[in-house]
């Protein structure tokens, strides 16, 4: 996708922290000539450092796929993206991904067995922590004194002032996956500035409270919902991260937050997005055609925002010799599901789930075919065909190689709001049952092909409305859009031994797991480069 945001990362090499000591001494960013003095001197210099702060999410460095690198000592193109590292930890530990590969400790992921030096975490920690960081800065340049003292002013600085909203909102959707996977954080905001200092860190409820302050102080900020341009973020994309927050408070606090969840769900909901007909292009190539649905997307683009961790990362690695139906040059048999993803998807009417997009189905393909009885054999398992570098009207795409897809990531969509609204209502957040049926019926009338099927065979009814059905519901609408780790443990089955799936834990038949797996550990590296930092219990 093809945003005036995307267009501008050609690539802006970003001073903003080469003098930070946080930033050394994590070895976060590569050095480079350019001070805030020179970038920041015009207005053209702050939408490229804005552009930056957004591409952070789809890109690795300053010259595409590989060199210059944001994040020094690890892989560029398996451990230092944002899109790839955040759906190795949120998928690969359930039971909707597994991986043929053996890179170092990639399987240590859906064994449910990882430790804190492992290279993947140290990544993911990394990643968001330079994103936030490159936003401090930002906000610190963009003072009404500093764009005064540069003589920035009218309609170049009004436009400055707004995008502060936006950046604060990038950092606290970045705090917000640190709270998620590590329950805590090295944590710093442009009040710390630039010296010789050791960030402090913050606990989690400390992260869940300043999270949720900073996206309702900026609420008057951002624009309404719907009204700014496409992979910018809006009113509505602060409301869903409220959403999404308020839905695992209990986890984070220990304090349900139900009806503030279902709250900020209905908020979304009223905003006027509605669901695209057809499920499977909302994961195509134009898939920004969509945006009536998504509250908020990712841009990725062949051209612009070339990274083997973006979205070019689910064409290739889904694929094998069958790559030229997911639209790529070459499959990298990699990931597949599991047949406990196959089974969320029964099929009894001959009404097929539309989102059931496997290229191997339990219906017309033998169950020995989805049974993984070798995980590092690609051709057993469950093909996930969800995610496409071809575009629904039959145009090529901007890389006319094949290699790097142009397919937007989608952070927050409007069945997922559905799915919290019923939900947090089942938990005892208010609203009412009837809303809540008809809100899922939706999603159901759309994954049928506008249709409940025969008899409305596919149409739930008030008996169906458990928390059960939501949980399954939102597999077969959400998965490998970075949601299940999440899910199960709110649902705490992710480490116990209550559901069980295919090599959980590193037994074919699945076992439990010390709950200790239930958060990440924090990185051994980052813990001896900052004693204020503290590890989390059982690492």
């Amino acid at each position: 996708m093809k945003s005036l945001i995307t267009k501008n990362m050609i690539i802006v090499c970003v001073a903003v922290i080469t003098a930070t000591s946080c930033a050394k001494k994590l070895d976060l960013l590569p050095q480079n000539d350019l001070t805030p003095a020179t970038t920041y001197s015009t207005a053209e210099g702050y939408k490229s450092v804005l552009a930056k702060i957004y591409g952070g999410l789809a890109s690795t460095g300053n010259t595409g796929p590989a060199g210059s690198s944001d994040i020094q000592g690890l892989d560029e193109g398996s451990q230092s993206p944002f899109i790839r590292g955040f759906f190795n930890c949120e998928e690969l530990p359930t039971d909707e991904a597994v991986v043929a590969w053996n890179d170092q400790t990639i399987h240590d992921f859906h064994n449910l067995k990882w430790s804190s030096s492992d290279p993947f975490l140290r990544g993911m920690y990394a990643r968001p922590i330079y994103n936030i960081t490159i936003g401090n800065e930002y906000l610190r340049e963009s003072t009404d004194e500093k764009l005064s003292a540069r003589n920035i002013t009218g309609a170049d600085a009004d436009d400055i002032r707004k995008s502060r909203g936006e950046v604060r909102f990038l950092r606290a959707f970045n705090y917000w996956v640190m709270l998620d996977l590590f329950g805590k954080s090295t944590f710093i905001t442009e009040d710390d500035g630039i010296g010789t200092y050791l960030p402090k860190e913050i606990s989690r409820t400390d992260l869940f409270n300043y999270i949720e302050s900073e996206l309702k102080a900026i609420d008057a900020d951002l624009a309404p919902a719907k009204t700014i341009e496409y992979g910018r973020v809006d009113q509505a994309a602060a409301w869903a991260l409220l959403a999404r927050l308020y839905l695992n408070a209990e986890v984070y606090t220990g304090t349900a937050h139900y009806a503030d969840a279902l709250n900020y769900a209905q908020k979304v909901i009223d905003a006027g997005y509605q669901l695209q007909p057809e499920y499977d292009k909302l994961f195509m190539a134009d898939n920004d055609k969509r945006k009536d649905e998504f509250i908020y997307a990712i841009n990725c683009d062949g051209l612009y925002t070339q990274s083997y961790g973006n979205t070019t990362f689910f064409v290739h690695c889904a694929s094998g010799d069958d790559h030229n139906e997911y639209g790529v040059s070459g499959g990298w048999y990699g990931y597949r599901g599991t047949s406990a993803l196959a089974n969320l998807f029964p099929d009894p009417t001959g009404v097929t789930d539309q989102r059931a997009m496997f290229t191997t189905s339990k219906y017309g393909t033998s169950a020995s075919q989805i049974a993984i009885g070798d995980i590092s054999d690609f051709n057993n398992g469950l093909h996930v065909n969800k995610y496409k570098n071809i575009r629904s009207d039959g145009l090529p795409t901007s890389d006319v190689q094949n290699n790097f897809a142009d397919v937007d990531f989608p952070v927050f969509r409007l069945s997922e709001m559905y799915l919290i609204y019923a939900e947090a209502h089942l938990r005892g957040g208010g609203g009412d049952a009837e809303t809540a049926l008809d809100y899922l019926n939706k999603i159901r009338f759309r994954a049928y092909g506008q249709s409940y099927g025969p008899g409305d065979v596919g149409k739930l009814t008030s008996s169906d409305l458990t928390l059960q059905t939501i949980l399954d519901e939102r597999a077969r609408e959400l998965y490998w859009e970075g949601h299940r780790r999440t899910d199960l443990i709110r649902y705490g089955l992710l480490t116990t031994s209550t559901y069980l799936w295919p090599w959980k834990g590193g037994v074919a038949s699945g076992t439990g797991v010390d709950s200790k797996y239930n958060i990440y550990p924090v990185p051994a590296s980052n813990l001896t480069a900052n004693p204020n930092l503290t590890q989390n219990t059982g690492y």
